[in-house]
């Protein structure tokens, strides 16, 4: 067996989004476990670095976006004099590119040819393995078999305090006491990307029934509230609305409580992976076999492979990994019947305590 190379600083490059920096963070700590004397900087961005404040044994460099290109100076000047063994790339976006160009570091690993763009590969010396077919995940943990990682199961130990932990349950109140909570994440970035209110209502009124207390979390942002506010006005369902009210680390600790998690591509499905609670994704934009909930991936619900047909005569398999399709009514094709019937699956599964495949 040869040996793993040795490291002693060692610089991680992911600004966004929040699920995709819950995909680094296990990547990150295989990586620590294998290189326990190496030093670990991650720069990230101003939001993801809300929810990854305290991150054991990481050091995080924030960049915000917003100040332009003050911000590159900033890290310029942050980095000066310094020099990282390596710099794991985890980004292809243009911004994170020119982000890279700040970083001093003797190697720069990046995206195999296939998965580069947006002239990545000027920034890089070094890449990692092709990989078919894969989960944005499985590309981070190509990131740590570049530096020796072995193969490894992803887990997760995610930064957050008692007092976190402490406010989550004052929020949830009597329903963390009163038995089991169905959560819904309902809004994604993208308004498209959202199921309609009604039929969410519809799948509380269901969890309701089978003796889940049903919670909604999201955002301060008008879309993620005026979507709330359509769910409670379409039943009669007692619903806690948590929306806008928690910080990253308390949603995370609701997330937790949760026994169960229905969410469309949304950050907050992938927040749920990382603390263990089953996710019923609703996917009809992008590829779920990519970018779903990674524990869960066949707890999804999804139209995007008929459409992606529809649309473009090939299967997912005939195109360029990842590709996406549009259509602002997509989503309205997923059924409350398909969504019952993955409900009343997964329930039976926890009650069973069947580990979902992946």
């Amino acid at each position: 067996m040869s040996q793993i190379p040795s490291y002693s600083d060692i610089c991680i490059l992911r600004l966004s989004a929040i699920g995709d920096v819950c995909h680094g963070v296990s990547a990150v700590q295989a990586i620590q476990k294998a290189h326990p004397n190496a030093k670990i900087t991650w720069v990230v961005g101003k939001v993801e670095a809300m929810l990854l404040a305290g991150l054991p044994g990481v050091e995080l460099v924030v960049f915000d976006k917003k100040q332009g290109k003050v911000a590159y100076q900033q890290l310029k000047q942050q980095f000066k004099g310094r020099m990282f063994d390596v710099l794991l790339h985890m980004q292809v976006a243009l911004r994170a590119n020119l982000v890279a160009r700040c970083i001093p570091a003797k190697t720069k690993v990046g995206f195999d040819w296939a998965r580069s763009k947006e002239l990545h590969s000027l920034f890089i010396n070094k890449r990692i393995a092709p990989a078919q077919q894969a989960h944005v995940l499985e590309g981070f943990k190509g990131f740590a078999h570049a530096i020796g990682v072995p193969d490894y199961k992803p887990t997760w130990k995610m930064p957050v305090s008692c007092e976190d932990q402490a406010i989550a349950d004052q929020l949830l109140g009597a329903e963390r006491l009163a038995g089991r909570i169905f959560v819904i994440s309902p809004a994604a970035s993208k308004k498209e990307r959202n199921w309609l209110a009604e039929r969410y209502a519809k799948m509380a009124e269901h969890a309701h029934s089978k003796g889940f207390n049903v919670v909604i979390t999201g955002g301060p942002t008008p879309l993620e509230i005026e979507l709330s506010a359509q769910i409670i006005a379409n039943t009669q369902t007692p619903i806690l609305n948590l929306v806008g009210k928690t910080k990253l680390k308390e949603l995370l600790c609701v997330l937790k409580r949760a026994e169960l998690v229905l969410a469309p591509d949304t950050g907050p499905a992938h927040m749920a992976v990382t603390v263990g609670t089953p996710v019923i994704g609703l996917y009809a934009h992008s590829n779920p076999k990519r970018t779903g909930p990674y524990l869960y991936q066949d707890y999804v619900v999804e139209v995007y492979h008929q459409n992606l047909l529809k649309q473009t005569g090939k299967t997912a398999e005939q195109l360029p990994w990842g590709t996406r399709i549009k259509g602002s009514e997509l989503m309205s094709q997923i059924q409350v019947d398909d969504v019952i019937v993955m409900f009343e699956r997964v329930v039976l599964e926890i009650n069973n305590d069947i580990e979902p495949p992946l």
